[in-house]
């Protein structure tokens, strides 16, 4: 029985590409032609048309499992495998809105110019992403240890899979409430900036949209395409907790990637949505913290315990769902302005 939808209906790849580019050829090329400061009620319609998205494509999952791979129940454990990588990488993703909003503030960027540095971001985490996900599996299913016995039950343990489980603990326990050690951090010297740096010549000014600008005839970067690189590179260092941790869900490189996708595409939307009001959730970082440290533990269990998706899921849910309450009803006071 077939039951990898790459094999069952190749034509969903091109649909995925052809659907994502159109999106973002309308979001870059018609509605946000010219820079502006996004509203709220901007980003309210793109938040619900990116999740709307998403939400349907996995539909799409269930739909083709179910009638040509397996019937209901393997389309049912697809479907919540897709759900469950969605929403974990949308959560994580909050922490990116918390350093996007720092890198802004350290840079000065004007509030018209947020949407495009966030568009060029995601284009590369489009491709970082996919160099990740499709590396990993790879990586992954030639890593497995022989058989051996331990506690007493025959196991085959993989390699990869335990240290990523190690790792996502270790990350767990150590974002417990968050901090605030990125918010005094020098970002003109982060990699992305150096990397900038040691290429071009940045002006000390912003020229309107441009990344490069001519001074006294010579050819400059501007701090846009510094800031630029900077988001660009967080965007990788936040892979490496999100993109371990979908590992724990599928094996489907498939069902990962669009997932993942559609999560980073709704992050700038929810950005512009949160920004104002991200500190109304601070004790979020505490259920973060909570999913990585479960994420770990199903990885290291796997071999003797194997927990489904839907009830990975129904955990992962649950777990956003209080930090989201607790956050609400325990407010922190607004930061305040900067003169």
């Amino acid at each position: 029985m077939q039951t990898s939808i790459l094999d069952l209906h190749p034509g969903l790849v091109w649909g995925f590409v052809i659907v994502v580019v159109i999106m973002l050829l309308l979001d870059l090329g018609v509605f946000n032609k010219k820079s502006h400061e996004v509203t709220s009620k901007e980003a309210t319609i793109w938040s619900v048309v990116w999740i709307s998205l998403s939400m349907l494509f996995s539909l799409v999952v269930y739909y083709v499992f179910n009638n040509d791979a397996g019937g209901h129940d393997v389309a049912i454990e697809k479907l919540t495998q897709y759900q469950a990588a969605y929403w974990i990488e949308k959560a994580l993703s909050v922490d990116n809105l918390f350093v996007f909003i720092l890198v802004f503030g350290y840079f000065k960027v004007p509030k018209y110019l947020h949407h495009k540095v966030l568009f060029w971001g995601i284009i590369g985490a489009l491709v970082f992403r996919a160099i990740f996900i499709f590396a990993g599996v790879g990586i992954i299913n030639i890593t497995f240890l022989p058989e051996m016995e331990i506690f007493g039950k025959s196991v085959q343990i993989n390699a990869v899979l335990a240290l990523f489980g190690i790792f996502l603990i270790y990350a767990g326990i150590k974002s417990w409430g968050g901090g605030n050690e990125d918010e005094n951090e020098d970002y003109s010297s982060s990699t992305g900036a150096k990397m900038v740096k040691s290429f071009y010549k940045v002006s000390d000014n912003y020229d309107g949209d441009k990344f490069f600008t001519v001074k006294n005839g010579v050819k400059m970067a501007t701090p846009l395409l510094v800031v630029v690189a900077v988001i660009e590179f967080t965007d990788i260092l936040f892979a490496v907790d999100s993109i371990p941790a979908i590992f724990a869900i599928s094996n489907d490189p498939f069902i990962l990637y669009t997932s993942n996708i559609f999560a980073i595409l709704g992050l700038r939307s929810l950005y512009f949505l949160l920004a104002n009001f991200i500190y109304m959730f601070s004790k979020l970082s505490y259920g973060l913290s909570i999913i990585l440290t479960f994420i770990g533990i199903k990885m290291l269990i796997a071999p003797w315990l194997h927990i489904s998706s839907p009830v990975s899921l129904a955990i992962v849910a649950g777990v956003l769902i209080v930090s989201v309450i607790v956050s609400l009803i325990f407010k922190d006071e607004p930061p305040a302005e900067k003169v």
